[in-house]
């Protein structure tokens, strides 16, 4: 049976289990079954299961997925790519961290329209409509992108870039992306890292997985994803798919008494 959706908490240092979770492949991943027995878990354990989303999906995107999709709600998001650090309100509002935040902005100062005037109609980039704060995306075609010239446009601006699933082309702070962010996030609150569990399944989550806790490159993940992970001290690699692979590393790592059995055939 599937639950109510609780109201977002904010104190996650009472949480025996945080899960810090990439949505798409990822949370999103997997079988209907395997997401279904995911989210329940989580929403009938509300008093000691905590969730952060970290995505490359912006704030109004997530929004209207945990709306729309009957999605568990996050106590807190790391969006855009780790460009967004956010609480998620009681009135199911995403509310950006100033003091998270604050050195992201002066990092990306004013540099949206230099990169969009740099890369305009670089081969195999198309710019994404949505204008975000303090990045700026593109899709990539791989078979006409030129990432030599595309890479070094954004570094004598004195931006990251970050390329993942061989689809997507971010353009971002120096130093930032979704595992520094987490961490700073994490710090913020004063969770217990032996408490969190990172997930992800592309590129976009290496920093993520990389940064020193507890993580899952969940079945299915990218290649060269699974290549750069292998040898991470305590990054799991899962047979499972998607949201099963995420509680197949739950288990893995023993994290909450009460993890379920992975649905048949994950």
């Amino acid at each position: 049976m599937t639950l109510p959706f609780s109201a977002t908490r904010t104190d996650l240092t009472a949480c025996d289990f945080v899960l810090a979770t990439d949505l798409d492949g990822t949370f999103l991943g997997g079988s209907d079954t395997a997401r279904r027995t995911l989210y329940d878990w989580i929403e009938a354990n509300r008093d000691s299961v905590g969730l952060i989303f970290v995505t490359g999906r912006d704030p109004e995107f997530i929004l209207d997925m945990c709306a729309a999709q009957g999605l568990p709600w996050p106590e807190y998001v790391v969006g855009d790519v780790g460009t967004t650090i956010a609480q998620v309100t009681e009135a199911r509002k995403i509310a950006p961290i100033p003091a998270l935040e604050d050195d992201i902005a002066g990092r990306w100062g004013d540099n949206g329209a230099a990169v969009r005037a740099a890369l305009e109609g670089h081969p195999g980039l198309t710019l994404q409509p949505t204008e975000f704060r303090y990045r700026v995306s593109y899709d990539l075609v791989p078979d006409a992108f030129r990432p030599d010239a595309a890479v070094a446009q954004v570094q004598a601006l004195g931006l990251d870039h970050l390329i993942s699933d061989n689809r997507y082309f971010d353009v971002l702070p120096k130093g930032v992306s979704k595992g520094p962010s987490l961490r700073r996030l994490v710090s913020h609150l004063g969770l217990d890292e032996r408490t969190i569990l990172c997930a992800g399944d592309t590129m976009n989550d290496l920093s993520m997985l990389q940064c020193g806790l507890k993580s899952v490159a969940v079945g299915g993940s990218e290649a060269a994803l699974l290549d750069q992970v292998r040898n991470v001290p305590m990054c799991y690699e899962a047979t499972a798919i998607g949201a099963a692979g995420i509680l197949e590393a739950v288990r893995h790592f023993d994290l909450h008494a009460d993890t379920p059995e992975l649905p048949e055939g994950a």
